[in-house]
């Protein structure tokens, strides 16, 4: 079981209470002024309160019991699900049909404040309704169809009707303090969670992925340009930079060349003189012995200047110096050396790191090494980055293969796969925290691990039973998977729990004598 723990700290406690007990003040006000406004019309009967969601909006809605001929106040708190945040401008209308009577409709033309519109009705017809609410907005409309709900003949009727209550254990927050913090909620559902084993890890580069390139011989380097810095991309055989080497002795590039030119005049020469012979001999002028020995000094002479060459020839194309080339194609991950810097034989010069391509090396437990003889992918999240990142075998990602031997040190079996990199944040040498999967998904009731909150190693979550109310609920928790927990008891399908903020719920539920129950009707 993975919950989250969260930890006191007195200002963030402090400036919590502040925006809470502000906004239940911000709602006494408003209250106030309504239940003045329901004194004066007679409506002594405790409000209809409803919650309804759909696709892109929830509903809370409010209204005193509808009677024939009365005008009757609602107040439908309307949240845009995508981001919970209140809806701030569009056209609300209240809807009653069926009972056998005619379509009434009740439209207010904008909130009286965000997220909260109020359109008056006045029913003609009593008897069972349906109510439905639509939404008109800039971008959409929505219609949430509520229900029945009853229209009474007079105030009587109304107020004697038997009047359902129970709010015990249900904790109260405001929509206007859920639409003043980071506030959401999710639906408890069926979806494949997998098994899997809680490994750490580290991301490293393709072997064919990275180049150390390394100083052939001790000399000085000297610029090709404009000198490589870290993070500069670079292809395959682009030269970075040139070495001069330290020959020793009085050699130096300058005498190289000397060299390979006079062996290139003394071949030449003996190339004329061999071809010279070869004349004199047709015409039997010089004896084969002498044209003989003329081949042999042009054969010599095409050795040397060949091996003159071949020394040489490290330094083509370098204007005095080695030139360092791009083994391979990637980024510039270190720069080790300065223009003009002198270096020794076998010093680190330059690193590059092709990182299109990278492995995803983790470590499994020796004690979990037989669990894992075929992974079908892993999980992993690295600092710095909240994402969770999923690797599937044959979808995204490449078996290299699982260690064949338990590592004596760290008594763990590495298991290696190979990705696209999924985000520019990740970068090759971070540590991950993963999680390897082991057999099949398995279709299991989850919700988001956020809702889930450690209070002294239980596992709660908090459960919106209303727009306003929550209750407390113990949970068993199961198998984990990115960002999702299976549940295994004390939650139902279809219920929705706290998923940010929950810990602002939790704190209300401490102060619910003060907070909670005063807002805007």
């Amino acid at each position: 079981m993975r919950t989250y723990r969260f930890d006191y700290c007195p200002a963030l406690v402090l400036g919590v209470l502040l925006i809470l007990v502000g906004c239940a003040e911000e709602g006494r006000d408003h209250a106030k002024v309504d239940v003045h406004a329901h004194a004066t019309g007679g409506h002594g009967a405790a409000p209809e309160k409803i919650t309804h969601f759909t696709d892109h909006t929830e509903l809370f809605v409010e209204f005193p019991r509808l009677v024939v001929g009365e005008a009757s106040a609602f107040a439908a708190h309307i949240t845009r699900l995508k981001d919970f945040a209140p809806v701030r401008a569009g056209k609300v209308t209240a809807i009653l049909t069926g009972g056998g009577q005619p379509e009434e409709r009740f439209a207010t033309q904008a909130p009286t404040q965000p997220g909260i519109f109020r359109p008056e009705a006045t029913p003609q017809h009593a008897g069972e309704r349906e109510l439905t609410i639509e939404i008109a907005m800039p971008d959409f409309t929505v219609r949430h169809l509520v229900g029945p709900v009853t229209v009474y003949a007079d105030r009587k009727a109304a107020e004697n009707a038997p009047v359902d209550v129970s709010t015990e254990g249900d904790i109260g927050f405001t929509k206007e303090q859920q639409w003043k913090v980071d506030f959401a909620v999710a639906e408890a559902s069926k979806r494949p969670i997998r098994n899997a084993i809680t490994v750490t890890g580290v991301l490293r580069a393709r072997p064919d992925g990275e180049a150390l390139l390394t100083a052939q011989a001790a000399g000085q380097v000297q610029p090709a340009g404009a000198f490589p810095h870290i993070g500069q991309s670079v292809q395959k055989g682009t030269i970075l930079a040139f070495l001069v080497p330290r020959l020793g002795g009085d050699t130096d590039f300058a005498s190289l060349q000397a060299a390979a030119r006079r062996a290139k005049v003394e071949f030449d020469q003996s190339v004329r003189e061999r071809v010279r012979l070869e004349g004199l001999f047709r015409d039997e002028a010089v004896p084969e012995k002498r044209l003989l020995a003329a081949r042999s000094t042009e054969e010599s002479a095409r050795i040397e200047y060949e091996a003159a060459q071949r020394r040489l020839g490290q330094f083509a194309g370098a204007e005095g110096g080695i030139p360092l080339r791009a083994p391979i194609s990637g980024a510039m991950a270190d720069v080790r050396v300065s223009p003009g810097a002198f270096i020794q034989e076998g010093q680190l010069l330059f690193h590059i790191a092709d990182d299109r391509t990278i492995w995803l090396e983790l470590r499994v437990p020796e004690s979990e090494a037989a669990r894992v003889a075929v992974p079908t992918g892993a999980g992993f999240q690295v600092d710095g980055i909240t994402q969770d990142f999923q690797v599937l075998v044959g979808k995204n990602a490449r078996l290299i293969g699982s260690g064949a031997l338990v590592d004596s040190t760290t008594r763990t079996v590495p298991v290696t796969f190979e990705i696209a990199k999924p985000h520019p944040g990740l970068r090759i040498g971070m540590a991950v925290k993963a999680r390897i999967f082991v057999g099949d998904a398995r279709p299991v009731l989850a919700v988001p691990a956020d809702a889930v909150v450690d209070e002294s190693g239980v596992a709660v979550v908090f459960v919106q039973t209303g727009g306003e109310s929550f209750q407390r609920r113990p949970v068993r928790t199961g198998a984990r998977d990115g960002d999702w927990i299976e549940i295994l008891d004390g939650l139902d399908a279809g219920q929705r729990v706290v998923t940010r903020s929950a810990y602002l719920v939790k704190l209300a539920a401490t102060r619910s004598g003060e907070i909670g129950h005063g807002h805007a009707h």
